[in-house]
């Protein structure tokens, strides 16, 4: 927890005190099932907690914004996340119930109401969200096809509505593979870690959506 109040020193005692409970819960939870790799546990705040945070340094939610997070897995970005804007909405969404479980547990231990867990294949999802979220999931050429006709029209955050996604490495090529205008912010710019030192949060704004 020092590592998250090194970058957010103003978290409420309500947030310190979820993102506490955070490391016991998984730990618990990887004790039965595999939800994190073994040697990444050691690292969870940081591989994990943290950089799922990234997204908070790049745009802040309003209050209300709607918010998918497609490939959740264990619950990552949209856990951190939804301690972190408790008056935005998160819906996480895998296609694998076991994962899917362990955010639903967590999600109640930490009685977080913003945030719904459903197994669902994100194609099949017929809501609209401002943003859409995904860590690491496939490449960008993939997720396209999931997310096509899931945006809102009105945009009323900073950012216009799209998506952003946790990537690592040369994403350049990545995204090259569609026209898209996008923007890479390197993580390594906002945290210290040398694990952060090929991360990027990737926002692509969703021009499709007009």
């Amino acid at each position: 927890m020092d590592l998250i109040l090194k970058y957010f020193p103003d978290l409420s005692e309500s947030q310190i005190e979820k993102l506490t409970k955070l490391g016991p819960l998984y730990a618990d939870w990887n004790e039965k099932i595999n939800v994190i790799s073994r040697k990444d546990m050691e690292h969870f705040y940081e591989k994990h907690v943290l950089h799922s945070l990234g997204i908070a340094k790049v745009i802040s939610f309003e209050p209300g914004t709607k918010v998918l997070d497609i490939g959740t897995g264990g619950g990552f970005p949209g856990i951190p996340l939804a301690i972190m804007f408790p008056e935005t909405h998160f819906h996480l969404v895998d296609s694998i119930g076991k994962k899917i479980n362990v955010v639903k547990d967590i999600a109640k231990q930490l009685k977080l109401s913003n945030v719904e867990a459903q197994q669902v294949r994100a194609e099949d999802l017929v809501r609209k969200y401002d943003f859409i979220l995904s860590r690491a999931v496939t490449r960008f050429a993939n997720i396209l096809p999931w997310v096509k006709n899931k945006f809102k029209k009105e945009d009323f955050n900073e950012l216009q509505n799209g998506l952003l996604l946790l990537k690592g490495g040369d994403v350049d090529e990545e995204m090259e593979e569609r026209e898209v205008s996008y923007v890479s912010y390197h993580l390594d710019d906002y945290f210290q870690e040398d694990f952060f030192e090929t991360k990027k949060v990737v926002y692509v704004p969703w021009e499709g959506k007009r």
